[in-house]
């Protein structure tokens, strides 16, 4: 069966919500254009951000703890949506739909995630955009994941899973079930574009909840260990040569 890119998925806000694209231009060194180019700062990462006196932007690359995440508030993962024009729109089962401008309403946003976020835990404080894009890795790499890789665990785990809560941007359809285990340092070509595979993805409890309700469903840490021995699931790329790929592009690897 010939490997074809069967998903694009950008997510503009760091662990909330994401939307599926038709194609994408890639560039060497870079990461997805507009994936995590936002994210909702916490009163502990405030603290981290070294912004300006006046409330500005952070002006570095800075560590996933200082956000909102699905690894503290299961029902961020219930969260969709992505870019409408010029503005976001999200949508949760247990809120009103929100379509708001990221660059002028951040404080709408705030409001809006207030009661999805844990009282106890550091509160939201602002949305900003990065310096950097806000990937849980430093380093300009794009997460690639495979279909067969999910269908193998889906019937292991005796549900379906789906491919929300892996929050992956390019997902493979044709590979056997986990090849892009032993892909480390090998070059993965899509249409015009060649990646290398730098690392498997270690995963968190942000997994473990079910992606319509925002609840916990599984163990997913325990269950990937449990079949696989490992708590990994997916890889990490660098584009080398950039380009256009698209959805139905051929995947050579």
């Amino acid at each position: 069966m010939t490997a074809r890119l069967a998903h694009i998925r950008r997510h503009p806000i760091k662990a909330i919500g994401g939307e599926g694209l038709k194609r994408a231009s890639l560039r060497a060194a870079r990461r997805l254009p507009g994936d995590r180019e936002w994210a909702v700062l916490t009163e502990a990462g405030e603290r981290n951000a070294q912004a300006s006196q006046t409330g500005g932007e952070p002006d570095r690359w800075l560590p996933k703890s200082c956000f909102l995440r699905g690894v503290s508030s299961a029902p961020l993962q219930a969260v969709t949506g992505g870019w409408q024009e010029s503005r976001i729109a999200l949508r949760h089962p247990a809120r009103p739909d929100l379509v708001f401008d990221p660059e002028t309403e951040g404080v709408r946003l705030i409001d809006w995630l207030r009661p999805l976020w844990p009282a106890d835990a550091p509160a939201p404080t602002r949305l900003v955009r990065g310096a950097a894009i806000w990937t849980d890795s430093k380093w300009p790499w794009i997460s690639i994941l495979s279909l067969g890789s999910l269908a193998d665990l889906e019937q292991r785990a005796g549900k379906p899973l789906g491919i929300r809560r892996w929050r992956g941007n390019l997902w493979i359809d044709g590979w056997e079930p986990f090849a892009e285990a032993g892909m480390a340092g090998h070059i993965i070509r899509i249409g015009e574009v060649e990646l290398r595979v730098t690392d498997q993805i270690g995963r968190c409890a942000a997994t473990s909840a079910d992606t319509e309700t925002g609840s916990m469903d599984i163990d997913m840490i325990e269950t990937l260990e449990r079949h696989y021995g490992s708590t990994d699931f997916g890889i990490y790329a660098e584009v080398v040569t950039g380009g256009e790929i698209a959805l139905g592009d051929e995947v050579a690897a």
